[in-house]
């Protein structure tokens, strides 16, 4: 994981399959993938259940980004403290957090957008479309 992160801007996005508001966020960042995956942009799932539980969440919510695992006692989830899922992390070319989110937080993720979006001069589409009924936040 370290060297992929060194191609940055990454985000990590930490989730448990069963928890309803990383089941509500991931569709959202699988839009943003799709809007940028063609860039380089990197996003990645890391879940704290099992190989099949999580290609099961997958399926079942069309996310396509990599999905990595954090078994118990959750080593890579400790070393970024987390606390909530979802919780999401852009992570600069220099391996360092830029932006941290927990929670589904609208701002948070239209931030994450343009940081993804601006090194490569690139306006992609609304993340949020004008139909979907969008809260600001909901915690995780």
């Amino acid at each position: 994981m370290k060297d992929g992160l060194t191609r940055g801007p990454t985000v990590l996005a930490f989730f448990k399959v069963e928890c309803p508001i990383c089941q509500y966020t991931f569709p959202f960042l699988e839009r943003l993938y799709r809007q940028l995956k063609a860039k380089g942009v990197q996003i990645w799932g890391i879940s704290q259940d099992d190989q099949r539980a999580t290609q099961r969440f997958a399926k079942e919510y069309g996310i396509t980004f990599p999905m990595l695992i954090d078994d118990y006692p959750y080593e890579t989830s400790r070393n970024y403290r987390l606390e909530y899922v979802p919780s999401v992390f852009l992570i600069g070319p220099d391996s360092k957090i830029t932006m941290a989110s927990e929670g589904f937080c609208k701002a948070d993720l239209l931030a994450i957008q343009k940081a993804l979006a601006q090194p490569h001069a690139v306006m992609p589409p609304e993340l949020f479309q004008p139909r979907e009924r969008i809260p600001e936040y909901r915690p995780g």
